[in-house]
């Protein structure tokens, strides 16, 4: 696989920094699944430098199921209201409603340690430190309701 295809395979899979993307395959010898890896434990180290960051700015989504009888609601908070405005925010707050609504979590907690339902292999903890990574700011889910009848 040439360089080029890894590059863009990594960044549509973690939506890292192609600066970032390179340096992770310098590092692994060329090997995807390595640098992967390498992606994932940079997003963590730097979700945990953001951590202590205040969220004052965010968005509220809902996710309605397609059968009408579940839904849900959250509130994404970041630290600014250009983070709040960006599609890839946007879309995170999306995918944690959805996930709210298909795996019924009772706290933050709970929810940030579930399986990723689109993505086994990671956890809705990793998937929120990839975007705090990828978009710069802390990022913490506020409050959400699960809807069903």
């Amino acid at each position: 696989m040439a360089n080029l295809e890894k590059i863009k395979k990594l960044r549509s899979k973690t939506g890292a920094s192609i600066a970032l993307i390179n340096k992770a395959l310098s590092e692994s010898n060329g090997n995807t699944e390595e640098a992967e890896k390498l992606l994932r434990q940079w997003g963590i180290e730097i979700a945990e430098k953001k951590k202590e960051k205040s969220t004052e700015q965010g968005v509220v989504s809902t996710y309605i199921h397609h059968n009408r009888k579940v839904g849900a609601m959250v509130a994404l908070l970041c630290q600014t209201d250009f983070v709040a405005r960006n599609g890839d925010f946007v879309k995170l707050a999306y995918e944690v409603a959805m996930q709210i609504a298909s795996m019924q979590p009772k706290t933050a907690d709970e929810l940030l340690k579930q399986e990723y339902i689109k993505d086994t292999s990671i956890t809705v903890g990793e998937l929120v430190s990839q975007h705090i990574a990828k978009l710069g700011e802390n990022i913490r889910i506020g409050e959400f309701v699960r809807f069903e009848i």
